[in-house]
C-alpha cells in the first residue's frame, strides 16, 4: 500500500519533487537565454567576407535593414566592394510608375561612396527634372575613377532635351576623373565632337565597348577621332550617318585590335531621306582585319530609301527589319549577305515571299534564326525552306498568320513536317517573340 502524504506536501506539489521542477524550469530559462547571447555573438562575429558575400545577394533596401542589427554589420554595410556597382534611378512620381533611388541615399553615396564607384549606370524617365537630377551627379564625381559608365532613357530620350552645355559639362567631369573607362553607353544624348575628344584623351588606352546611337551632335570626323586613337575598341554601335569609308579603315588598320561587335541603326527622320553609301573594298578591308566579328544592322526606313543598300556584298550577320521591306529588297538580300546569321523581318505586305526565302536559305549558308512577322509565305516554300536550312535552325519564329495553306500543306499538319526537318518539335508563334 502507499503511504498517504502529508497535507502540507500534497499542498506544496509533493514535497521536495514539486521543488525539484521549479529548479529545474531556473536552469531550463537561463540555458535558452545562454543561446540566444551566443547566437546572437556568433551573427555578430561574422568574419567580414562572408558578410560581403551575404550582402552581395541582397537588395539594397534589404541590406539598409540589415545594417541597423548591430555595429559589425553597419561597418558591412559601408564596404567599398558593395558601392563598386550603382544603378541610379531617377523617376518623378508624376510621371512614372517606377521606383526611384531615395534622395538621401544618393547624398550619402556622393558623401561616403563616391571614389568607390566603379560600374554605374543612370535609369532616368521622360521628364527633364530626371535628366537634371542625372546630370548633377555625374558632376559631383570628382573622386571617382569610373570604368562602365551607362546613361539610359527609359522612355522618351530626356537627355535630349537638356541644354548641350549643361550636359557636356558634367559628362566631361567623368571622362577628366576617370582614367580607365572601358564601356560607355550614351545613346540619346547630346554629347558632341569637342567632348568625344576629351574622352580620347584621358581613356583612349582602356575604351574597349563605345555606343552612342541618336546623337545627332556627333559628325563622322568625331567618331573617326575614337577609332584612330581607341585602338582597344571592341565594339560599337552608331547610326549610320556616321558610318564612313574612312572609318572601316580606321577601324582595320593593323594598330587597332580585331574588332567584335559593329552596330549601325540605319533610321530614317523624314520620308525621303537620302542615304550615302559605303564602298564594297571598306566592308572587305573590315573582314580582312576581323573575319569572325559581327555586324548588326537594324533598319528603320521607307520602302523608297532602301536604293543605296544591299546593292554590293556586304558583311551583316544579323538583320532586322523595323518597317515593311519590299520582295526586291528581300531579293537583294539573299544575294549580297553571304555572312547572315540571324533575320527579322516585322513586315512586308501581301505578296508571298516564297522565291526570297529559297534564295535567303540557298546563298545565306549560316543562317541560324529567322523571324517573320506580317508577311505571307506558301506552307510549301516554307517546308522547303527549312528542309534546306535543316536543324541548323536553333530559333524559328513564324507567325501562324504568315503561312497561306496550299494544295500540299495545311495548317493542321504543317508542324509535323517541319518539326522532322528540324530534329525537334515545331510549332506557328500566336506572337511575335523576338
Amino acid at each position: 500500500m502507499k503511504r498517504a502524504l502529508p497535507m502540507n506536501e500534497q499542498e506544496d506539489g509533493g514535497g521536495t519533487n514539486g521543488g525539484s521542477q521549479q529548479t529545474l524550469k531556473r536552469p531550463c530559462k537561463q540555458r535558452r537565454e545562454r543561446d540566444l547571447e551566443e547566437n546572437r555573438a556568433c551573427w555578430e562575429c561574422l568574419p567580414q567576407e562572408i558578410l560581403l558575400h551575404i550582402f552581395q545577394y541582397l537588395p539594397l533596401l534589404d541590406r539598409a535593414y540589415a545594417s541597423q542589427v548591430c555595429r559589425g554589420w553597419n561597418q558591412a554595410f559601408h564596404m567599398p566592394e558593395l558601392w563598386r556597382c550603382f544603378e541610379f534611378e531617377l523617376n518623378q512620381p508624376a510621371s512614372s510608375y517606377l521606383k526611384a533611388t531615395h534622395p538621401d541615399l544618393i547624398k550619402q553615396i556622393i558623401k561616403r561612396h563616391a571614389d568607390h564607384l566603379q560600374y554605374v549606370s543612370f535609369k532616368v524617365d521622360s521628364s527633364r527634372e530626371s535628366a537634371e537630377a542625372a546630370c548633377d551627379i555625374l558632376s559631383r564625381l570628382v573622386n571617382c575613377s569610373l570604368k562602365t559608365l551607362g546613361l539610359i532613357s527609359t522612355a522618351r530620350p530626356s537627355f535630349m532635351e537638356l541644354p548641350k552645355s549643361h550636359f557636356i559639362s558634367a559628362l566631361t567631369v567623368v571622362f577628366v576623373n576617370s582614367k580607365s573607362l572601358s564601356s560607355l553607353k550614351i545613346d540619346d544624348t547630346p554629347v558632341d565632337d569637342p567632348s568625344l575628344k576629351v574622352l580620347v584623351a584621358n581613356n583612349s588606352d582602356t575604351l574597349k565597348l563605345l555606343k552612342m546611337s541618336s546623337c545627332p551632335h556627333v559628325s563622322p570626323a568625331g567618331i573617326l577621332c575614337v577609332a584612330d586613337q581607341c585602338h582597344g575598341l571592341r565594339e560599337l554601335a552608331l547610326n549610320y550617318h556616321l558610318l564612313s569609308d574612312e572609318l572601316l579603315i580606321a577601324l582595320s588598320s593593323e594598330k587597332h585590335v580585331h574588332l567584335e561587335h559593329l552596330r549601325i541603326d540605319v533610321v530614317s527622320e523624314n520620308p525621303g531621306q537620302q542615304f550615302h553609301t559605303i564602298k564594297k573594298s571598306s566592308w572587305d578591308a573590315m573582314v580582312r582585319h576581323s573575319p569572325k566579328f559581327n555586324l548588326v544592322m537594324y533598319f528603320f526606313l521607307y520602302e523608297e530609301e532602301f536604293g543605296p543598300f544591299f546593292r554590293d556584298e556586304i558583311p551583316v550577320t544579323h538583320l532586322y527589319f523595323g518597317r515593311s521591306v519590299s520582295k526586291d529588297v528581300l531579293g537583294r538580300v539573299g544575294l549580297t549577305c553571304p555572312r547572315l546569321v540571324e533575320l527579322v523581318v516585322c513586315a512586308n505586305g501581301l505578296r508571298p515571299l516564297d522565291e526570297e526565302l529559297i534564295r535567303i536559305a540557298q546563298r545565306c549558308t549560316q543562317l541560324s534564326a529567322i523571324g517573320l512577322g506580317e508577311c505571307e509565305v506558301s506552307c510549301s516554300a516554307f517546308v522547303e525552306f527549312v528542309k534546306m536550312c535543316g536543324d541548323r535552325l536553333t530559333q524559328l519564329s513564324i507567325m501562324e498568320e504568315v503561312l497561306v495553306p496550299d494544295h500540299r500543306y495545311g495548317l493542321d499538319d504543317i508542324h509535323w513536317e517541319v518539326s522532322k526537318h528540324l530534329g525537334r518539335v515545331w510549332f506557328p508563334d500566336m506572337m511575335p517573340t523576338w
